[in-house]
């Protein structure tokens, strides 16, 4: 095996085996604690800019298959992992993750003392990481690392670029595509929805010429505040038309409505992440992916409510706008990978709409 070298801008420095694309790749380290899906994280186009430390120690054990991608294209910049496997065993597989990364121009590097380097990112937080050949000098990489800026084009890479229509003979919706997982369309074909897909930047004359029931506002990579178009979109369209958020749409509906979001030491990543639901007294496991999250001084100055909280670090999980139907959850409903224990909220957001409707046509008729 080739020996390679994770490098990050702090100056510590894994030796390791490298498998996937040989190339060289930088990008924010982060971690995941999930014990299975790193085909749907490979996938997963939040991960955009980032190279993706999987906690659990063997990953690659049942392969890659046709029906667990989360996006046609994988976004993610590398892959680090304790042990891959070589030989997958799984009735589904279709190839080996090193043939997947290799296929695909995605870097990895296994044999390094991964509880260590998450143990670093836990104490020091994210930070940016290179994994390349034992020949680079260290400290050429390190200076290079630290001059990088912060990648502000993350959800322009991701989106859609034109938008397009998913058939359907239930609701009418409309996807706004920061970064979309493939389960939240998912979700919504399987309630017969008519979707259509558009662009991060449409705006919201476009989208309320379409006619929708509802909107929706997907997950995506990076920080919130660089979508200002979108925010001013979402102004537009509150209390017009019922609105749901996910992940980074449920950060954009926060600080269109006037609250504020900040980055997190080291974020939440994983498919074991406990929420409880303020409203209903329940607590859920939950799927996450995010380095952002809505603050909750800034909570108290808007018509927004808390509903949801993470038991880990009492972070903001969801709001509700107190006035206009609208409402969002930081983590994944959708779950792909993880719990399904909040894809009922998917059924919420149709109740929310027919409610909405019933009341329109009640006006129009009385």
């Amino acid at each position: 095996m080739l020996q390679r070298q994770l490098i990050l801008e702090d100056g510590t420095v894994f030796i390791g085996e490298g498998f996937g694309s040989e190339e060289n790749t930088s990008g924010e380290v982060v971690f995941n604690t999930g014990m299975t899906g790193y085909q749907e994280v490979i996938s997963d186009p939040s991960y955009c800019g980032q190279i993706v430390l999987m906690t659990y120690p063997l990953v690659g054990n049942y392969g890659i298959n046709r029906d667990d991608f989360e996006t046609v294209t994988p976004f993610i910049q590398g892959f680090i992992v304790k042990e891959y496997c070589e030989q997958p065993s799984n009735f589904r597989s279709d190839e080996s993750l090193n043939t997947f990364l290799k296929a695909n121009d995605i870097p990895g590097i296994a044999g390094i003392d991964t509880r260590k380097l998450t143990k670093i990112i836990r104490q020091h937080g994210t930070m940016k990481g290179c994994i390349t050949s034992m020949d680079e000098p260290v400290e050429q990489v390190i200076e290079r690392l630290r001059k990088t800026p912060e990648q502000t084009d993350l959800v322009q890479q991701t989106s859609t670029i034109k938008p397009y229509v998913v058939p359907g003979r239930g609701h009418r919706i409309v996807l706004v595509d920061f970064g979309m997982k493939h389960g939240i369309l998912r979700e919504l074909t399987k309630r017969d929805c008519h979707v259509t897909v558009v662009p991060y930047n449409y705006g919201a004359e476009n989208i309320l010429r379409l006619k929708p029931d509802g909107i929706m506002l997907t997950n995506g990579p990076g920080d919130p505040k660089d979508v200002p178009e979108a925010i001013e979109m979402i102004k537009e369209i509150i209390g017009k038309v019922p609105l749901f958020g996910i992940c980074l749409g449920h950060q954009l509906l926060a600080l269109a409505c006037g609250a504020d979001t900040e980055k997190m030491k080291f974020g939440h990543r994983g498919a074991n992440h406990p929420v409880k639901d303020l409203e209903k007294g329940k607590t859920y496991m939950t799927s996450q992916n995010h380095s952002y999250a809505v603050t909750n001084k800034s909570i108290n100055q808007t018509d927004l409510q808390i509903t949801q909280i993470a038991l880990n670090d009492h972070s903001i999980e969801g709001i509700r706008h107190t006035v206009y139907p609208a409402f969002s959850v930081q983590y994944h409903p959708e779950s792909s990978p993880g719990p399904e224990d909040t894809n009922q909220l998917f059924d919420d957001f149709m109740q929310m709409i027919e409610q909405i409707n019933a009341k329109n046509e009640e006006e129009v008729y009385a």
